[in-house]
């Protein structure tokens, strides 16, 4: 259902209030550049930081941007598994075309709540449903035989796998089938998740190079593998160098580098060390973004 190049948009911010302004100029941004989907309010567009009216806010000024041109899959995921009932039938409401649920943090549940909270959405909400597993985050592994508990269910449509770990994606994919869709969480193994049979990658990176994953995206489902695999090869380092401190940190610093928004993060994140800026400002000047 939802394929190729997603962007986790950021949510920009000014003077510590969303820029709603940026946020659309940021989509039009990827639009033009042929990213498939967007995410808003995942982990990189911080919504563990952002209230209530602001997270709904954020969605709706996407959903009203994007104006169905391609698909927005709004993140409700909450370690509250009524909150995040609330947030995707909000976002339903709103006009989303899909959701994207992390595993409950904090909490770390067992395999059975696991199952117990995405059926309890699933059941109550009637919208495609992405899963969303990323354990460095949320202190929990959704197990592979645990996603092919829920992938009968007919809202739930994927899931994002951001272990970093291929094996976990082969499980799942070898236990599932065509049940569910696999999405890479992270860009540096898109290309080889895709090879294993993923259908793309929700992408940090696509924030500043939307083309140049869109065309790898773009390359591997057209047959192109020798492209595609170039284009994976080319990407790795500034790929890498947006996690040298914790994302969205370094993506946000790029794009103000780059004059798309202002660098700001809320606290209990905090702008980039000097030292890590310097390295930054040096391998987007090798990739020629600044």
């Amino acid at each position: 259902m939802f394929k190729g190049s997603i962007v986790a948009i950021v949510t920009p911010f000014l003077n510590g209030a969303v820029d709603e302004e940026k946020l659309r100029e940021l989509v039009e941004f990827q639009i033009t550049n042929g990213t498939d989907a967007i995410v808003p309010c995942g982990t990189t567009g911080e919504a563990s930081t952002l209230d209530y009216d602001e997270h709904m806010d954020v969605v709706k000024a996407v959903i009203d941007q994007v104006n169905k041109r391609v698909p927005v899959i709004a993140g409700t995921g909450s370690n509250s598994t009524a909150e995040a009932i609330e947030l995707s039938q909000k976002a339903k409401e709103a006009g989303a075309d899909g959701v994207l649920l992390v595993t409950p943090y904090y909490n770390k549940p067992t395999q059975e709540g696991l199952v117990r909270h995405y059926t309890a959405i699933a059941d109550a909400v009637a919208i495609p449903q992405i899963l969303y597993n990323v354990p460095g985050r949320t202190g929990v592994n959704m197990l592979p035989e645990t996603v092919a508990r829920l992938a009968p269910h007919r809202n739930i449509v994927a899931i994002k796998e951001a272990t970093g770990s291929l094996q976990q994606a082969s499980e799942i994919l070898a236990l599932c089938g065509d049940r569910i869709d696999v999405l890479s969480g992270d860009d540096f193994i898109t290309f080889p998740m895709m090879a294993c049979g993923a259908k793309g990658v929700i992408s940090v990176l696509a924030n500043i190079m939307p083309k140049t994953v869109g065309d790898l995206t773009d390359a591997f489902f057209a047959g192109d593998q020798e492209k595609a695999r170039s284009l994976h090869l080319k990407t790795l380092k500034i790929g890498n160098a947006m996690f040298i401190e914790s994302n969205p940190i370094p993506v946000k610093t790029a794009l103000g580098l780059m004059g798309k928004c202002s660098d700001e993060v809320r606290l209990p994140l905090c702008p980039m060390g000097e030292a890590s800026k310097t390295k930054l400002v040096a391998i987007m000047k090798e990739y020629e973004l600044i």
